[in-house]
Order: structure tokens, then sequence, then C-alpha cells
């Protein structure tokens, strides 16, 4: 009798004493190691655990905008866009990339390896939502539904080691080089920032740059935002005028999608009538003058390697390979030609290839443009610098960055480039992503349209004036 009453309460202190599988779970701060011996028994227990405080809760799914479809879309004579609802591409593991960029994926990862990442489904009749369902093991590829929420444990945030500080963040801007960026602004509004580039300044950074557009963007040209601005089109370095940077990813991604289904829209063939929501014109001063007075150039282009590997330059194929070239097409027409052997030209590119006008006008028009000593060095080789009564030498000034402001007009020994991108029309996308948070299906029919006009840098200011130009503003088609 004495060993079974012994016996009957040590049982009843083993029923009585906490579990160390529930112990475990309930304390998602223990080190991952720990919590794997215990995952099976962890998720029995999730089920009746409906404790929300110990987690790190993720913002609840809601669909994306497919930005790439939307870009497609733009382009061409559609009445309408759809936010992409198609959830099945969107896994618990993207989610939670995107909601916490700051987790490596490798922790998420092994977050879902040892289970321990719950999802919280929303159950609804009808269209109307009832209840929010009991936390439950969700896999790293399962689909999410929309409204549900991820949940992990607040371990992760010890676990996850420090953000080493991004490269753009230790460049330094005095406050006038501040100032002199943000002068450069011309339009902003939530979805994207349109400059006025300077000649001289890159737009990327890469071997031998200091200093570039998207790294001072990210310095100067946050504002309200978060994020950084993102380069949704390129500018050659010497090149002048209007540069767009998208302020959010979405926007960026439609961007994109509008600059490429652009080039692909136009072929060997012809273009595409239908193609209407970017437009874009350069103005340049070129060596010469053309034969016609306006026509369309449909050259090819290819890389070829030269310097024994040391640089490369783009060129018209002529030889009719296929391998490596990429279709072209410029539009020109002259705007007005000067006695002393130069001409304005107003530039419409179809496509968006490297150097694309810049090769136009020296091997197929036979007018470089003035400044372009790559493509135009035999021509400029025989120029003499223009000389005109008005022609006063000017003192150079300090600049910010380094930038040579100053000069660079016709009648200089070596001018600057004289190629500026004058006019960009673009739709509205920051209304565009307004309505499609509203209703994923749009009427984009009423979709207002944004216009740019970049006023000419000074040296091909100064080029205009010295010529006596009486040049049109580009405005009229």
């Amino acid at each position: 009798m004495a060993k079974w009453r012994l016996a009957t309460a040590t049982l009843r202190r083993h029923l009585q004493s906490p579990s160390p599988t529930i112990s475990a779970f309930k304390d998602p701060t223990k080190s991952l190691s720990s919590a794997a011996h215990h995952c099976t028994r962890s998720y029995s227990t999730a089920q009746t655990d409906d404790s929300r405080g110990k987690w790190l809760t993720l913002p609840p799914f809601s669909p994306t905008i497919d930005g790439t479809a939307v870009g497609k879309g733009l382009l061409y004579d559609g009445d309408s866009v759809k936010a992409s609802t198609d959830n099945s591409k969107t896994t618990a593991l993207r989610w939670i990339l995107r909601c916490r960029p700051d987790l490596p994926r490798t922790l998420v990862q092994k977050l879902f390896r040892l289970r321990q990442v719950r999802r919280e489904m929303s159950l609804s009749v009808d269209g109307d939502e009832l209840q929010r369902s009991q936390l439950k093991r969700v896999a790293a590829k399962e689909s999410l539904n929309v409204g549900d929420r991820i949940y992990l444990p607040l371990s992760v945030d010890n676990d996850t080691p420090p953000t080493p500080p991004a490269k753009k963040e230790s460049f330094k801007c005095s406050e006038e080089e501040r100032k002199f960026v943000c002068s450069l602004v011309l339009y902003k509004d939530p979805a994207i920032i349109v400059l006025n580039k300077p000649h001289g300044l890159a737009v990327q950074g890469g071997s031998g740059i200091k200093t570039s557009i998207d790294e001072l963007a990210a310095t100067c040209l946050t504002f309200d935002k978060s994020e950084s601005p993102r380069l949704v089109h390129r500018l050659d370095r010497d090149c002048s005028g209007l540069l767009v940077l998208a302020r959010t990813q979405t926007a960026a991604t439609v961007l994109h999608s509008i600059f490429r289904e652009k080039t692909c829209g136009a072929s060997a063939y012809g273009v595409k009538k239908n193609i209407k929501s970017l437009k874009r014109k350069y103005m340049a001063l070129v060596i010469g003058c053309p034969r016609r007075q306006k026509g369309q150039i449909s050259a090819p282009l290819r890389k070829v390697v030269v310097d024994d590997g040391k640089s490369d330059r783009i060129t018209v194929n002529d030889n009719g390979e296929l391998v490596s070239t990429q279709h072209a097409i410029t539009e020109y027409r002259v705007i007005e030609s000067s006695p002393h052997g130069y001409t304005w030209l107003e530039l419409r590119p179809l496509t968006g290839r490297k150097h694309q006008l810049r090769v136009h006008c020296a091997e197929v028009l036979g007018t470089p443009i003035l400044g372009d000593y790559k493509y135009g060095w035999q021509a400029h080789k025989a120029r003499e610098p223009f000389v005109s009564s008005e022609t006063s030498p000017t003192k150079p000034s300090s600049s910010p960055f380094g930038l040579d402001l100053d000069g660079g007009d016709v009648s200089s020994k070596q001018p600057h480039l004289h190629l500026h991108s004058k006019q960009i029309d673009l739709p509205n996308i920051s209304q565009l992503l307004e309505k499609m948070q509203v209703s994923s299906d749009s009427d984009i029919s009423d979709l207002d349209s944004l216009k740019f006009d970049a006023p000419l840098p000074s040296h091909m200011q100064l080029s205009f004036n010295l010529l006596k130009s009486r040049v049109e503003t580009c405005d009229k088609n």
C-alpha cells in the first residue's frame, strides 16, 4: 500500500510539472539550436497557444502591383491595367524577406527548417471576415492568401548580425554641394524625381569615378523617404539634361518596364505606332549638315574592342552578322543650319542603346556631335574653333565636385559634348500607383501625362548665342 501511494504521488508530481517542450515554445528568445530538439512537439502546442505578444508580427499580406505588367500595359492601347493578385508567386519566404530586408536569407531559411515560423490565416465567409485562425506552422514555399500574417520568434532580432553601414552613407557632402545637388531637381512627387543633370557628372559609379548621381541621390535626395532613389535609365557622363529617378521599388519596376518595352517595341521593320507613354527628345549641335532635313535612322549597333582590349566602342554593324547586334532606331530633324558649318538637330531615340545618338550622328549622318571626340575625332582634328566678336574670355570658377561648368562652347579649342536631353513625356506614375492601391482593376484612360523640359546647359546656350541661331524650343512635333 505504501509503495502504491508513493508511486501515485510521484506520478501526480510528474503530471503537474511543466513540460520542457512547452517552456521552450513559449520562450522563443532561446537559441534556435535548443528549440530544434522540440520542434515536432512545439507544433502541436502552437495550436493551443494563442498568445500573439511573444512573437514578432509582420504586416498582413496584401497583393502587390506587378510593375512589369503595368509598365508594359501603359505602352500600348489598353484601357486598364491590373495589379498582380497571383498569390502563388508570393511565398512565406519571399514575404518575410520583403518585410524584413535586414534579415539574412540564411537566417530566415534556418527558421523554416527549425519550424519556428507561424502563420495566422484570415477566415472569411461571403467576403465578411469572421475571425482569425490560430497560429500554425508554415513552410517556406507555402503560398499566402490576402490578409495572412506571419509570426517570427523574437530571437530573430538577437540572432541578426549587425548590418554594416552602406557604402553610400560614407559619402559626405558639404552644405554647398548639397545645395547644388538639390538645385538640379526639376520635379518631385511621391514616385519620381526628375533632375537636370550637368555635363561631366557620371550617372553611375565605377572604376575611376569619384562622384556619381546614384551616390549623391542616396545622400542628398531621399527627402521624406527611407529608400534611396533608384536609376531607371542612363545618360552618358558628358551628356546633360533630363534624368528620371524612382523613389520606390515599385515605381522603379514600372519605369524600368516602360523604358525596356519602348526599346523592344521598335524593330527593324518599323515602330509600333500604339506605343504612347514615353517620348524623348534630345538637342544636339553637330559638325556639318545632313543631306536630308529629317528622316529615320535604322541601323544595328555592335560593340568592338580596341586598344588591345583596354577599351571598347560602339559601331554600326554593316556586315550583316546578327551576333551581339542590337537594333537601334533614331528619328532626326534639322532645326537650323549655320553658315559656319554647324547644325542644330532634334533627335528622338526610339530605342535606348548605348551611345546610340552619337554613333548614328557620326557614322550614319556623317555629322558627329560637337565635343564627341570618341566618334568624331577626325572631324574635330580638322575643325577650327569658331571665332566671334562676342567671344570674351571667362575666368574659371570653382564648381562643386570639380565639374567644369565654364566655357566648352563652340568657340573653345576643346568644346564640351553638345548633346542635351531636352524633353521627356512620361505617364504620371504617382497617380497610377495611387489608383492601383485603391483597386486592382484601374482605368488608366484618363491617366495624366507629365511633360518635362530642361533648359540648355551654359556651354550649349553660349554656342546658341554665338551662332546667332533662331532655334525652336522643340515644342512642335
